[in-house]
């Protein structure tokens, strides 16, 4: 396999840093590796699979001779950046919400949409790490009969919002231990010991942006626009590993049984679903496995066509840097570059 000349736009934040470790566990064919991040971290020092790697800033022409730029470094700065990378023949991976809606941009988690990829044009679309785990662990069972309604309750972690969150928890904690002053400067309200029912600004519908990407995204990935999503997001002080509690109504009315064997023959997804031994997806065990967590099945009490489920995964890898390299992958074998 011929190596590849990459860039990862954002390489010192939290996606960016997991995006490294990603394509050195996955031996990803890399030839030259580019790490670009802002001003204040140029000619800072990455040590990559025992190489050096200088941080440099955007130049004009830096993307001349890329193959592949992983973008995690926001809106604002993939809305410039993505475009120029584009014109100069590399493919885009971004992980911002900046193209996310756009008709020519693909939104891809592969395992769920791979051969929308053959439609790229330059930027292919990173989704929402909410909207990822719930796609990926819903798409065997819409195999089985369309889903027409979705109510999801999001319990997201911290390190959703990057490294200052992840710091403002670790702060907090110790203070309210210690019974010191509680600071904050990432989210609205003290994030220890504590649910916040607000993730990004909210809109004139009361729904926040976050929860309204959920709708938006979950109806492109799976090419519905009749789906019917009620989401609510939350978050929690947890550091990694967002979980969500899902409740679906699908066209035909289906058993447990069948649901769990679409789930366990699906290779991405993992059925931890044993509630007799107190087994079920937790956020700490997303530190070990990179496949979506799925368990407590349970049909609702009501309908026969509805049932619940918990999802869980790793927000970090498998809700963004994970599935940015697959993506990659998918598009050297499907040799789309």
């Amino acid at each position: 396999m011929r190596k590849l000349n990459l860039a990862i736009v954002g390489a010192t934040g939290a996606v960016g840093q997991e995006m490294l470790k990603i394509l050195a566990q996955r031996n990803f064919p890399v030839g030259k590796l580019h790490l670009i991040a802002s001003a204040k971290s140029s000619g800072r020092k990455i040590l990559w699979k025992k190489q050096e790697i200088v941080i440099e800033t955007y130049q004009e022409g830096c993307f001349d001779e890329i193959d592949i730029a992983l973008f995690s470094a926001g809106s604002l700065l993939s809305k410039k950046l993505a475009p120029i990378a584009a014109d100069c023949g590399c493919v885009v991976i971004d992980n911002s919400s900046a193209f996310r809606m756009k008709h020519d941009v693909p939104l891809i988690v592969p395992e769920v949409n791979a051969e929308k990829l053959a439609e790229h044009e330059g930027i292919i679309a990173n989704p929402n790490c909410s909207t990822i785990q719930l796609v990926a662990a819903l798409n065997p069972l819409r195999q089985l009969s369309r889903i027409e309604k979705i109510v999801v309750s999001t319990y997201q972690a911290v390190s959703g919002s990057g490294l200052d969150a992840i710091s403002e928890l670790e702060n907090q904690s110790r203070a309210v231990l210690s019974g010191a002053k509680v600071e904050r400067r990432v989210f609205p309200h003290q994030i220890a010991f504590n649910a916040i029912p607000h993730i990004d600004l909210f809109e004139t519908s009361g729904y926040t942006k976050e929860e309204m990407k959920m709708i938006h995204e979950t109806r492109k990935i799976f090419d519905d626009d009749q789906i019917e999503i009620n989401p609510t997001a939350v978050r929690i002080p947890v550091f990694n590993g967002h979980s969500e509690s899902v409740y679906i109504e699908t066209a035909q009315a289906l058993s447990l049984e069948e649901m769990r064997e679409a789930i366990r023959k699906t290779s991405y997804l993992k059925l931890v679903d044993e509630v007799e031994a107190d087994k079920y997806p937790l956020a700490l065990m997303t530190e070990f496995y990179d496949e979506v967590l799925v368990g407590r099945l349970r049909k609702d009490l009501h309908n026969p066509r509805a049932t619940n489920l918990w999802i869980v995964a790793n927000n970090l890898r498998k809700g963004a840097a994970l599935n940015a390299v697959q993506i990659a992958e998918k598009l050297i074998e499907l040799d789309l570059l």
